[in-house]
């Protein structure tokens, strides 16, 4: 049986990383997440997510496939290539959407950058947890980082843009209700990978 990749994707306070290490412990899979996920990609994360850095909207989207690069080299492409799944929180999506759709970069720029750092290499299934832009707000901690301390106007953008790509992806993606509490999105997810995926 291939090795299975899944994505999470959603806005901020959306409960993917919820579901993402849930999925991962019960597929015994690889669990990573992005930025970050190797030394060096936690490194650019720190970065990333500071409040008190202005980072360049073209550095970011660099910083962000340099950081991809380094995970599919030292995590994702060796994991997938012993039969091991793996399930990431945050892929090429994010950037196509927090990048392209809500800062205003191409978004074929940005997905050419991103399909150069994997080496082409994409999600076998992406789960969408979709909830309105007020309620991610209401989610939020104390303390937001960068990203999430834009205003609702990005927010929602960030939000169309997902909608969008799952749109167009459609048979490669999976819209999930997570306005409900962790164990209904968790069934929807599960549901969703059943159907979606050849898995055990």
């Amino acid at each position: 049986m291939k090795a299975q990749f899944i994505a999470f994707e959603g806005g901020d306070a959306s409960g993917k990383t919820t579901q993402a290490r849930r999925v991962a412990d019960n597929l015994n899979a690889v669990f990573t997440r992005e930025p970050g996920g190797t030394t060096i990609g936690e490194s650019l994360r720190a970065i990333l997510l500071d409040p008190n850095e202005k980072v360049a909207l073209r550095a970011e989207a660099l910083l962000m496939a340099a950081s991809r690069a380094q995970l599919v080299a030292d995590v994702i492409s060796p994991a997938l290539s012993e039969g091991r799944h793996v399930v990431t929180d945050r892929f090429i999506a994010s950037s196509l959407t927090y990048q392209g759709y809500a800062s205003g970069l191409a978004v074929d720029d940005v997905l050419s950058l991103s399909l150069f750092a994997t080496e082409s290499l994409r999600p076998d299934l992406t789960l969408l947890i979709d909830i309105p832009v007020e309620e991610s707000i209401k989610r939020r901690g104390l303390n937001p980082d960068r990203f999430e301390q834009e205003d609702i106007s990005f927010h929602q953008k960030v939000r169309n843009g997902y909608l969008d790509l799952a749109a167009v992806e459609n048979k490669k993606w999976a819209v999930i209700d997570g306005t409900g509490n962790p164990q209904e999105v968790a069934s929807l997810v599960d549901k969703a990978i059943n159907k979606r995926l050849d898995l055990p």
